[in-house]
């Protein structure tokens, strides 16, 4: 059934002239990969949107529901979006390409740090967006990237942008051979760069990874960020080449590195190589002064620092006034979405799980009765675990519907509020309905368990 779902949501893709090639299973139970075949911006982002639209309709012709969220289920991997971002032109090609000899590849070697400065500069922007509730669920949760956005360039990029670091480029690092333990077939080429899933921004090839889009979320945000971000480094080194030059093209090549050198030292804080769930790269993320935005709240007021405005302005995507306007609706759509989960869970706990496990309770305590009744020994143990869990459910359904009872303050301020205090209360609801579920008999439990939702065909 699965296979011909898919199956017919690439049939419908290409009737809409959406280009897809892959599709295989992830690492969730019930969780798949789709892969678009790359194109321009803006046409990416127009069919991005058309796919998520064609995925949830064709579901629901085979008796499925498509789900986009974040982090549908606790424990379980969650899902986002790969945006694979490059640069170039019919005549060029990608120019984030960097041949066999990328030490050798001025051309490269200058995109490629651009890259490096923008993502180093305006890396909480690139947080910002991304920034939803449940892709906050999802970032940083040993699945997907942290919410520390770093460069992951590969053990070869990584050596050749040391050596310009020291003023001294020596070579690039070849392929190794990968060998696959088969007898019969031959070792394989291993790209010097490798792949680091850890990572928020990894090179990869030809072009970069931003790992950390959200599944439900459009790309243009992201889309519009990076552009933008690498129009400022373009145009800064443009400027620095033309200062160092004067119009001179013999000093072209001396300036290149000179300003490759200064970017380098100025911004390698950024790279990182290493495994991004690890402790130490959080500790080791602070002293080098990279932003840990973790949440929603912490993140949008990015759009509106002084910095971030300027960036927008200076090259006409966005007004100051657009990008608040753009804060505000944000912060509004996280306090309304919480806000509605909030209830939910209120009314969830009150209407469907307090019933279910008051009439195991009833039955407990009827079987209590009943021993009783003909003096037989019994213990108490289950009942009073049962009543002990139902009276601590209600206390936190009775604290959650509290807090929803707040008003007043800006948008960021509820915002912050729905974070820092209603979401641990929904939070604290959820470990009670765990508890009670582990325990309430399987017939008088009326939700689907996370068995027959995700196991059961």
């Amino acid at each position: 059934r699965v296979l011909s779902f898919m199956m017919e949501v690439e049939r419908e893709l290409f009737k809409l002239g959406v280009p897809v090639k892959t599709r295989h299973n992830e690492v969730a139970p019930s969780q798949f990969e789709i892969a678009p075949i790359y194109e321009s911006g803006n046409l990416a982002t127009d069919h991005n949107q058309l796919v998520m639209t064609t995925l949830r309709s064709v579901a629901k012709r085979y008796g499925m529901v498509c789900l986009l969220h974040e982090k549908p289920f606790a424990g379980i991997n969650g899902s986002g979006k790969h945006l694979n971002y490059s640069i170039g032109n019919a005549d060029l090609g990608s120019l984030f390409d960097p041949g066999d000899t990328p030490h050798d590849n001025a051309q490269f070697l200058v995109f490629c740090a651009a890259a490096i400065r923008a993502v180093h500069k305006y890396g909480a922007l690139l947080r910002a967006t991304v920034a939803t509730p449940s892709n906050d669920h999802r970032l940083g949760a040993n699945e997907a990237p942290p919410a520390i956005m770093s460069v992951y360039l590969g053990e070869q990029l990584a050596d050749v942008f040391e050596q310009i670091k020291k003023g001294k480029v020596k070579g690039s690092k070849q392929k190794g051979l990968m060998n696959i333990g088969v007898d019969t077939l031959p070792p394989l080429p291993m790209d010097p760069g490798d792949r680091n899933r850890t990572s928020p921004f990894a090179f990869t090839g030809n072009r970069f990874e931003f790992r950390a889009v959200g599944s439900s979320q459009s790309i243009a945000g992201a889309q519009v960020a990076l552009n933008t971000m690498m129009a400022e480094s373009l145009d800064y080194i443009a400027t620095e080449l033309e200062k160092a030059t004067k119009g001179d093209p013999a000093k072209l090549n001396a300036a290149v590195q000179t300003v490759l050198q200064k970017i380098m030292k100025d911004h390698d804080a950024v790279v990182f190589n290493g495994d991004g769930y690890s402790d130490a790269w959080h500790k080791e993320a602070a002293k080098r002064g990279l932003p840990n935005l973790k949440t929603t709240p912490d993140a949008l007021p990015v759009l509106t620092s002084a910095e971030v405005i300027k960036l927008f302005s200076t090259y006409g995507v966005l007004s100051e006034a657009e990008l608040k306007s753009r804060q505000e609706i944000y912060l509004e759509q996280y306090v309304k979405t919480l806000t509605t989960e909030a209830n939910l869970v209120v009314r969830m706990a009150r209407t469907i799980i307090y019933p279910a496990a008051m009439r195991y309770q009833g039955e407990l305590a009827a079987t209590c009765a009943n021993l009783k009744a003909i003096s037989h020994d019994f213990k108490l143990v289950a009942l009073e675990d049962v009543t002990a869990k139902l009276r601590s459910l209600q206390v936190a359904v009775d604290a959650l519907e509290k807090l929803l009872e707040h008003e007043g303050g800006d948008t960021l301020a509820h915002a912050k509020f729905m974070c820092d205090k209603v979401l641990p209360a929904m939070n604290e609801v959820r470990s009670f309905a765990d508890a009670l579920e582990a325990v309430v008999a399987d017939d008088l439990w009326p939700l689907p368990s996370y068995q027959e939702m995700l196991f059961i065909r």
